[in-house]
């Protein structure tokens, strides 16, 4: 019985529990010990250190928690007493421990589990210090204990109710405000009153457990979560005010309309004028106030009276304040008013004004020293002294997280600099070029007198109106503009801090052909621990080391390589590294085995005295000898010698050429014949000529080329498959007869030769040769292979600059040499390394495809197996050669013999968890591979090269070597050094690593027999490092359920999955969202130090995962003040290839997730955590509420959260970019807008968010900036840009109905401003936004001439539509979900997008949030053409709208022109009849979205039921913009005579309701008559359109109604129809019940009808047109296409019938 036993017996632990938590405990304490530098004395005992340091991290935020309630730590250990208590210390952390991994969801408040820690570690004192209980005399024991006690007594209460609470939330459609989500319940705990009122063991009773609905319900604490647009001003107020004083301050200095505002402000006038900021500035605080009060009043309740308080006096302060500077700025103006000018009383009195002034901007001021001194802000917030509490009392509300953000001062210089560059180069443009232009027109149109309007006018002689909307658009733009200045600075910065870090140095072959000699010692610098002598890190002199010998690599210096032959213990081991990598890509078959062989090491071999560079490199280089030698005939050795030496290469290459020649000939020649002999004789002269420095004396260079020639025959009928001996003997008597006669500068006669051994003693025994050959068997590939590389380097002329052919390889290649020049930490042995564990979420992805789904075609007749032969064309090629030297005769029995292979090497290609798992077991096997290099000795090493060199066939073999069946073909166990292994590598690696894959609902899989639960099954047999965790529930009696969080392997030996834990949950796992669920109920199951998060999406390659313990090191070095949390990792983007949209979207995420993060990370000190690759900071994380949030709805985008979680509670995040992470994106424009969508709707939530909140007033405020530029401000100002083009057409559109237009004209100098407005306008739907970053990031790492070729490829490709249209996407979702509400988590598919989407489903995904907006803006530009006096001059028409119209096109077109045959004629008829059949479908109840019109419609009105009071109001407001249409247009037509009464538009609404009497008519005649008495139904009919023609006809003959009235009239109308059907949307609860809705309903289907034709009619235009649709082809697949892709069978389903 051990300490974990004792403690589960008192507490009652579960069983599984303990035994999990004490292999995790075991674990991590030998892995520290291990680390240990020196080794401890007595290797065997637990050094007191390790435990101590692991007890202080572990308990870091107990002890916080208990120091801000005050309250004395529970954990009895003194400091001063050292060894002693070692058991005490393993009590505490295994109580923690087996606390945390009971605790299933209360994981999520780590508060809580202080709370739980505090009070049983109280209870576990008091038996260690044998207390006696006072009522029965007996020692103390525990208040709990019994069978699975803890969890049925302290878990379940809790769960329980975060349950109710949630089953309160109506699946999350409830408002935030009205139920309790993990946060508030972890906040609970926050406040004494925890202590008194849940007190220990539990109180049941307490008010705590009561859910909303009950009685005295504890209601929200430390947040009210309430949806508005005001979140954002009042998490980010200090920005707007900003903004708003500087707006006013700019407009009253421009008016005065000096060229420079410092003209302006010499005069006193101005000066006083713009004193009135501070009117503005205190409104602002009185409205953040109001906020406050009208936001956070549910928090107010009887224990928490102080926040009422506060909030009240904060309101009655800021009203004060807007009183004494009114008080006293009226004081300066009567006193100025008096004396007529500016008196010395005046003076004086402007000097009280800013005296009040002093006062207000105290807190101002205060904040800025503390802003300078940033250590003594940490100070004051981080302790928990009585007296600072009371000071910032005013200011913010006491928060346990939040406090002490503080960087240090270095970080803080370089981001003030940054952000104080935005804002002068913002505040300079916006003055100059936004507000000052638009003084003159606003005066113009002030001034404007007798404004004859063309309709009613309600505010006479007053065009401020008109004014406001000149400026709307302006103001919208210096509102959001900031954002572009970000993105421009941040791009540049990020390209200086890219360099800086020497990224994209080494970029393609060529470039590592340079570099690839210091390659082994950049290899064994970085990845190769050093031998370490005590202490010696982390001195200067030590880093100073570093630093030289880092330069020595990079460039060069003092010729590394020339160690290479000596040190050739280091050549071996670059090489066992280098051949692994190369293994590897020939395994994911983007090599071939040509490819491998030229680019493989070998090992040394045939004696050759040089290292034998990879073929690739050697190219060409003997050739260029050959040449030199035959120029410098006459010159000594040494000058030739010393010029073929300028290129190690060359030199390399002349002496392998020499060295294989000697040995291949001497090989083939039977050793004891006189051939033989001779041979070695004329071996021996050269040899020695060589020594003493003749060779050019006693032989003629010119006889070189014909001995190479000769020398190229035989070798290449060496190579030839069946060898004819005979030329074999030809061939050597010729080189026998050139070397004799032509290569001896001396002719020697027959004699000399005999005497010198160089002839036949006896020439009658037969010709030379024609005995004595002797060739090697066929099965001696070693031989064979060398024979092939010397014909390499004999032969090859071309300087093979595409080896590998393949882009894949070749970007690997160059980033795997490029990272290690860069600079990152040196490699500890990996027993000393961190232990670190991936996990990933899995729910029911593809995890393998199966036979059928890549044999069955789609409706274009392609299967996903034919496509991916056509894009992986060379990869297809690759495989298919591996598996005939695998055993396969014929390609058609790839389908019986290889299908496992078959199968996987197309789940390789697409975004199946199978791909992820054999990326994350790279890390196992080179964490095995690394050990051996480790711990091999130099003999080890040599001997395993030579044995290597023999073992060859079993890996790489001939094409007659069977490998047997049964090898591994997953985990490819029989990699080249794993034969050499000693066994202790495999311990050593799983000690440090482990995968473990949350399958959540992998029980119910393999009870319904699902396929997937047997893939996994595989995926387990052939990975030994991989776990699998899921939830397992079990039936127990009638309706009870009980649950179980299950941990499985499989094992080797039975041969069977077997189950490791199973661990009891308090109830169904997922409360909140499912993801992070998923997360956390496997985290219990990982192991080690750090943790790295990893989708479903993602991929690894072996040769980043030989650098991951490099990347662990970086949690002992300090960045900034703090060490990291988290470490960022770098992404690529797999999918780039598939089609262009693809491609665009692979674009800006790779800026996104390079340069983006590089300057959040630094200079910014924002960085959070946006998905899957960061490493985290396991144990940090695990007592701070694991790593990502679950509260449903709110924390939808969960990921970001641990980002905002870790800023909020001190943590750090780094970026890292010599490491990388394969990750794969959506690749179809409804995928892609679905995850937009989804991304969009969870920034949407993130404003309403504490976290948010939180950071946005706790960071400083540059810090703030940039928080808000790249998180929720990025989405916001998009939804600012969309705004803006509304905001400019629909105030065009005012100006021009009204006639104020008109009147403008005569005075036509305001277009100018608006011209800049509008300028400023269509360089951001340029998408400088999305442009600039990529340029820059693609120059960085491309090049600059490829970045901008790229650029210009993208335009022609219509990026600019996509990207366009995805603005659309993101401001539509983003400001419905701040609005309503209604975000959900968006399931896009990970498949290949090759099939055409019908027109039906386009215009389900996108009618709302693009077509009917797009119509929308279309109509008004329409209307202004029409209508408007500027419009009549073409060109000026066409200045002011061009990029409204572009935008409007991209909004309908884009989903049209990115579908693949969206332009095919016959394929957009069938569309239009799919589409009218859905519109009218009457079928069931059930019918889904997809089938019934109807249904749809419903869903799209979903967020209406959820949305607040505000909410509804709002869209009414918004749906009155449609009612405009007709009040201005009405007055334009002929018929209302140019009158402007009100009546003109009253009466207009007769004809609406006689529009709607007549459909109701008809519609009720349809349904009466229409079936059985037909005639009665024509009749109808007919009355009607007679009806109609007489209405007509009478109009036109008695009044001035004109023909054209009639289409006008539709303009106006219509939108009417809409504006009623949308507010009728809203009332639904009311009239749902009467048949009004009826009316509703069947208008709505009319007017999809009319939007599907609008949207519809080009698309069918484009496509009857002949071209488009080739056209269309090659903007779509263009990447593909110019890499030989058949797209054209792959569209239109002709295969070619091979």
């Amino acid at each position: 019985m051990d300490l974990l036993d004792w403690l589960a017996l008192f507490f009652g632990f579960q069983r599984d529990n303990v035994r999990n938590q004490r292999e995790h405990l075991v674990l991590h304490l030998a892995n520290s010990q291990m680390r240990l530098t020196p080794p401890p004395d007595n290797i065997d005992t637990l050094e007191a250190g390790v435990l101590r340091r692991f007890r202080k991290k572990l308990l870091k935020n107990y002890t916080t928690w208990c120091s801000y309630l005050g309250k004395k730590s529970n954990i009895w250990i003194s400091d001063s007493r050292r060894g002693g208590d070692l058991r005490r210390e393993l009590l505490y952390v295994s109580l923690y421990l087996l606390i945390w991994g009971e605790a299933a969801n209360l994981r999520f408040m780590p508060e809580c589990i202080c709370y739980i820690f505090h009070n049983m570690a109280n209870e576990l004192n008091r038996i260690l210090e044998d207390f006696i209980d006072e009522n029965t005399g007996q020692p103390v024991m525990p208040s709990i204990s019994g069978e699975n006690a803890f969890l049925n007594f302290v878990v379940k209460p809790i769960y329980d109710t975060i349950k109710r609470e949630v089953d309160s939330s109506r699946n999350g459609t409830a408002p935030h405000s009205a139920w309790r989500n993990y946060d508030d319940i972890n906040e609970y705990f926050w406040s004494k009153r925890c202590f008194e009122k849940l007190k220990w063991p539990l109180d049941v009773g307490s008010n705590f457990f009561v859910t909303a609905g009950g009685g005295k319900h504890v209601g929200k604490t430390g947040f009210v979560e309430q949806r508005s647009f005001w979140n954002l001003f009042r998490s980010f107020d200090r920005l707007w005010v900003m903004l708003i004083l500087f707006l006013q301050a700019a407009i009253i200095v421009a008016w005065e309309g000096k060229t420079y505002p410092w003209q302006a402000l010499e005069d006193r006038t101005v000066q006083v004028r713009v004193l009135t900021i501070f009117f503005t500035w205190s409104g602002l605080r009185f409205l953040q106030s109001l906020l406050d009060v009208g936001m956070q009043y549910r928090l107010v309740s009887r224990e928490t009276m102080g926040l009422a308080v506060r909030m009240v006096l904060k309101c009655v302060v800021a009203a004060g304040w807007i009183v004494v500077f009114g008080v006293f700025y009226a004081r300066i103006w009567t006193q100025r008013n008096q004396d007529r000018r500016w008196s010395p009383a005046a003076n004086n009195r402007v000097l009280n004004f800013m005296e009040a002034v002093f006062v207000f901007v105290i807190p101002e001021l205060l904040a800025l020293a503390l802003f300078i001194l940033p250590w003594i802000r940490n100070f004051v917030e981080n302790t928990n002294w009585r007296v600072f509490y009371m000071l910032s009392w005013w200011f913010q509300s006491r928060s346990f997280v939040g406090r002490g953000l503080r960087e240090g001062l270095v970080d803080n210089v370089k981001y003030s600099l940054f952000w104080i560059v935005v804002l002068a180069t913002k505040f300079c443009f916006s003055y100059f070029l936004q507000v000052k232009p638009m003084i003159a027109p606003t005066k113009a149109v002030l001034g404007l007198k007798h404004v004859e309007y063309e309709w009613h006018e309600f505010f006479h002689n007053s065009n401020r109106f008109a004014v406001g909307l000149l400026w709307l658009p302006v103001v919208l733009i210096y509102l959001m503009d900031i954002q572009i200045w970000y993105s421009i600075y941040s791009s540049f910065v990020g390209a200086a801090v890219g360099l800086f870090s020497h990224l994209g140095e080494i970029r393609n072959m060529q470039q590592l052909k340079l570099r690839f000699q210091f390659f082994a010692s950049a290899i064994q610098f970085n990845l190769m621990p050093e031998e370490q002598l005590l202490n010696t890190r982390g001195t200067l002199k030590s880093k100073f080391k570093d630093a030289i010998h880092r330069l020595k690599l990079r460039y060069g210096l003092g010729r590394p390589y020339r160690k290479l032959e000596s040190n050739q213990i280091e050549a071996n081991k670059f090489a066992l590294i280098w051949n692994e990598i190369i293994l590897s890509f020939r395994e994911e078959d983007i090599i071939s085995d040509k490819e491998f062989e030229l680019l493989e090491l070998p090992q040394n071999s045939w004696n050759v005295r040089v290292i034998r560079w990879p073929c690739f490199l050697l190219c060409n280089e003997l050739l260029l000898a050959l040449s030199q030698a035959k120029e410098l005939v006459n010159d000594s050795d040494k000058r030739l010698y010393n010029k073929i030496c300028k290129s190690e290469y060359r030199r390399c290459a002349v002496i392998e050429a020499y060295d294989s020649i000697k040995h291949l000939l001497l090989e083939i020649i039977n050793p004891n014949t006189e051939e033989h002999s001779i041979v070695t004789v004329l071996f021996q002269e050269i040899d020695h000529s060589l020594e003493i420095e003749k060779f050019t004396k006693m032989f003629k260079t010119t006889a070189l080329p014909q001995l190479h020639n000769k020398l190229i025959k035989l070798v290449q009928l060496l190579k030839k498959p069946k060898k004819d001996p005979n030329q074999v003997v030809n061939t050597l008597q010729a080189l026998y007869e050139i070397a004799i006669r032509d290569f001896f500068k001396d002719q020697r006669n027959a004699d000399q030769l005999k005497e010198d051994g160089l002839a036949q003693q006896n020439p009658a025994s037969g010709l030379l040769f024609e005995n004595a050959i002797q060739l090697p068997d066929t099965s001696n590939e070693n031989f064979y292979r060398q024979v092939r590389r010397l014909d390499t380097i004999l032969t090859s002329n071309d300087s093979m600059q595409n080896i590998p052919i393949n882009l894949e390889a070749r970007r690997r290649i160059a980033f795997f040499s490029n990272s290690l020049f860069m600079n990152m930490p040196h490699a500890p042995q990996v027993e000393k390394m961190m232990a670190f564990s991936v996990l990933t979420p899995y729910y029911s992805e593809e995890v393998l495809y199966s036979k059928e789904q890549l044999r069955n075609e789609n409706e274009d007749g392609v299967s996903i197996l034919y496509y991916l032969q056509t894009i992986y064309d060379d990869e297809w090629k690759n495989f298919m050669e591996r598996m005939r030297r695998e055993g396969i005769t014929k390609d058609s029995d790839i389908w019986t013999e290889k299908l496992r292979d078959l199968r996987l090497w197309a789940s390789y290609r697409g975004q199946t968890l199978s791909r992820t798992v054999r990326g994350m077991m790279y890390y196992y096997r080179a964490l095995k591979m690394l050990t051996f290099l480790d711990s091999a000795s130099e003999m080890d090493i040599r001997e395993g090269a030579r044995e290597l060199v023999s073992m060859r066939p079993d890996n790489l073999g001939s094409s007659n070597s069977e490998r047997s069946s049964s090898s591994k073909g997953l985990s490819r166990a029989s990699s080249s050094v794993s034969l050499l292994f000693k066994g202790h590598e495999y311990g050593t690696a799983l000690m440090k690593f482990t995968y473990v894959i949350a399958c959540q609902i992998y029980g119910t899989q393999k009870e319904k027999k699902d396929p997937h639960a047997d893939e996994i099954l595989y995926l387990m047999q052939n990975n030994e490092a991989l776990r699998v965790a899921y939830v397992d529930e079990k039936t127990t009696g009638r309706d009870e359920k009980e649950y179980y969080s299950v941990l499985v392997k499989y094992d080797q030996q039975l041969q069977k999955e077997v189950e490791i834990y199973r661990v009891k949950l308090p109830g169904p796992l997922k409360l909140g969202e499912g993801k992070p669920e998923n997360q956390n109920h496997a985290i219990i199951f990982t192991r080690g130090d750090a943790v790295q998060t990893i989708d479903m999406n993602q991929d690894n390659y072996f040769e980043e995962a030989l650098k991951m313990r490099n990347l662990l090191e970086e949690y002992s070095h300090y960045y900034g003040i703090r060490k990291p949390t988290i470490l960022g990792v770098r992404e690529h983007i797999f999918t780039g290839s598939v089609s262009s949209l693809a491609w665009f979207m692979s674009a800006q995420e790779t800026s996104f997730v390079t340069l983006g993060q590089r300057v959040l990370a630094n200079p910014l000190k924002v960085r959070m955590h946006y998905g899957h690759p960061d490493v985290f900071d396991r144990f940090w994380f695990l007592t701070r509420g694991g790593i990502s949030k679950a509260s449903r709805v709110i924390n939808i985008s969960e990921d970001i959260f641990a980002g905002f979680n870790c800023t909020l509670r001190g943590g750090n995040v780094t970026h890292h970019e010599y490491i990388q992470v394969g990750k794969g994106r959506d690749v179809g424009l409804n995928q892609v807008s679905m995850f937009e969508a989804k991304v969009a709707s969870g920034n949407g939530e993130q404003i309403l968010s504490r976290d948010v909140y939180r950071l946005g007033h706790r960071l400083d405020f540059f810090r703030m900036l940039s928080f808000f530029y790249t998180t929720v401000g990025f989405f916001f100002n998009t939804m600012m840009v969309i705004l803006t083009v509304y905001a400019f057409l629909w105030g065009r559109l005012y100006l021009a109905l009204s006639g104020v237009e008109n009147a403008m004209e005569s005075n036509s100098n305001n277009n100018k401003a608006l011209g800049t407005i509008l300028n400023q306008q269509f360089i951001i739907q340029l998408g400088l936004f999305t442009a600039l970053p990529m340029i820059v990031e693609n120059s960085l790492e491309h090049g600059f001439l490829q970045a901008i070729w790229d650029f210009l490829t993208m335009q022609l490709q219509l990026s600019s539509v996509f990207y366009t249209f995805s603005m659309g996407t993101r401001s539509h979702f983003f400001g419905r979900t701040v609005l309503h509400g209604g975000a959900k988590y968006r399931a896009t598919g990970r498949g290949f997008v090759v099939e055409h989407k019908g027109f039906a489903e386009i215009y389900r995904l996108f009618s709302r949030s693009h077509f009917v907006k797009a119509i929308e803006l279309g109509l008004i530009l329409v209307i202004y053409a029409s209508h408007s006096p500027v419009a009549t001059d073409t060109f000026v028409y066409i200045a002011l709208t061009i990029t409204s119209w572009f935008l409007v096109a991209s909004w309908i077109m884009a989903p049209f022109v990115f579908n693949p045959s969206g332009f095919d004629w016959l394929k957009t008829v069938y569309d239009f009849d799919d589409f009218m059949n859905w519109i009218w479908f009457s079928g069931s109840v059930f019918a889904k979205a997809e089938q019934s019109w109807e249904r749809w419609w419903y869903e799209e009105q979903d967020h209406l039921k959820v949305t607040g009071l505000w909410g509804k109001l709002l869209e009414i407001i918004l749906d009155l913009r449609f009612f405009f249409f007709q009040y201005g247009i009405v007055y334009q037509l002929g018929i209302s005579d140019g009158s402007t009464s009100i009546a003109v538009y009253l009466l207009s609404w007769i004809y609406v309701l006689v529009v709607s009497g007549i459909y109701v008519v008809v519609v009720y005649a349809r349904n009466k008559y229409a079936a059985r008495e037909h005639i009665y139904y024509r009749l109808v009919q007919f009355l009607v359109i007679i009806l109609a023609i007489l209405v007509i006809v009478g109009l036109l003959e008695f009044t001035q109604f004109k023909f054209i009235d009639i289409f006008t009239s539709l303009l106006a109308f219509i939108p009417t129809g809409w504006g009623l059907i949308s507010i009728a949307q809203v009332f639904r609860p009311f009239f749902q019940s009467t048949i009004i809705w009826d009316g509703v309903v069947s208008v709505a289907r009319l007017y999809d009808i009319m939007f599907g034709v609008i949207v519809m009619v080009p698309v069918a235009l484009l496509s009857w047109l002949p071209g488009f649709q080739n056209m269309q082809t090659r903007i779509l697949f263009n990447e593909a296409f110019s890499r030989g892709l058949r797209i054209f069978q792959i569209v239109t389903g002709k295969k070619s019938q091979s």
